[in-house]
């Protein structure tokens, strides 16, 4: 990339008038620096290996010393944001489009293996910056507002359910569900029968761009994720126990989830768990919960075949197991 178009892109100060004017590539690891590259100076501390390496540039939003006149010291007021518009730049002249998806569908997609012109992002993270820097003209990617900024990517679709139904449903619990897709069969995937919308969406994606995948074997995705324990709240293997809570941080998603659980399980006990600032009408199984604490003497409390805790994952057992074992350490 030319200095003159980054300074452009950016908005950048350039600090000395350096002999330089064009970098090679955009590195991040000072010890990964080659003869002609740009440094981002996300570890100040680094700068003089990166220099050392031969940087020909040094990209930063902190107070630094010029040590080297003969290369470009370039200052923006946040790398993040110079690097956002730098890489809104390189996607346009890659001709890429976007597909705006919700959370569900994005992880159902990170699962499955896809042509290499398509691509789904997941996080913001130096790695994706690179994935995203370095990808082919073209490439389709995916990705979630809620997890990845929409202002990178100039070109946006909505990718919507197509009204056929294209999943057949063999066998079912709530927790794992046989299905045939395109005549083929898929044994016991680890994918409750709730997420299949979600997949009938991601599907129909495929289908109309032409994305060819495969899919192995699911696994549990952190939302409405089942944890199957003893009346202890002691973790136990998938399907050893009759007593399972189910872990749900979007809240956005509870109606469904109630809905889903009093549908397919309407024999068992479940209760609700929620946070004080989530109110659940004419439901006498609710409860509500200020700290982690209080859900775990709800739990032990309560008889249940179901828990659908929200707003917290399966974090809190650890948490727990740590702290029984320290009260018995402390004894």
């Amino acid at each position: 990339m030319r200095l003159e178009n980054l300074l452009a892109l950016t908005g950048a100060k350039l600090v000395n008038n350096p002999c330089v004017n064009n970098f090679e590539g955009i590195i991040f690891d000072a010890n990964k620096i080659k003869r002609g590259d740009l440094y981002v100076a996300y570890d100040i501390a680094e700068v003089n290996i990166a220099v050392q390496n031969g940087a020909y540039g040094i990209l930063y939003d902190t107070q630094l010393s010029v040590t080297d006149e003969e290369i470009a010291w370039i200052k923006v007021l946040d790398v993040d944001l110079a690097l956002e518009k730098l890489l809104r730049f390189k996607l346009i002249e890659n001709d890429t489009i976007a597909y705006e998806c919700d959370e569900i569908v994005l992880k159902l997609a990170l699962q499955i293996n896809t042509n290499k012109n398509f691509l789904v992002v997941n996080e913001k993270s130096i790695r994706t910056f690179r994935q995203l820097w370095n990808i082919e003209p073209r490439t389709i990617i995916l990705f979630c507002p809620a997890l990845y900024k929409a202002n990178v990517f100039a070109y946006i679709k909505k990718i919507y359910t197509d009204s056929k139904k294209h999943i057949d449903i063999i066998e079912q619990t709530l927790f794992e569900t046989s299905f045939i897709y395109n005549n083929k069969y898929y044994e016991r995937q680890l994918i409750s029968p709730f997420f299949i919308p979600y997949l009938e969406t991601l599907f129909h994606l495929y289908d109309t761009l032409n994305i060819n995948f495969k899919l192995n074997k699911f696994t549990s995705i952190d939302n409405f994720e089942a944890i199957f324990t003893n009346k202890n709240l002691e973790i136990k293997d998938f399907g050893a126990s009759d007593k399972v809570l189910i872990f749900e941080k979007n809240s956005s998603l509870i109606d469904k989830e109630i809905s889903f659980l009093q549908k397919n399980a309407s024999w068992a006990n479940i209760i609700y768990l929620v946070p004080n600032s989530v109110h659940l009408q004419n439901n006498t199984n609710a409860f509500s919960y200020t700290k982690e604490k209080d859900i775990m003497d709800i739990l032990k409390r309560e008889k249940f075949h179901f828990a659908l805790v929200v707003g917290v994952d399966k974090s809190i057992l650890n948490t727990q197991i740590q702290t029984q074992e320290q009260l018995l350490f402390d004894i």
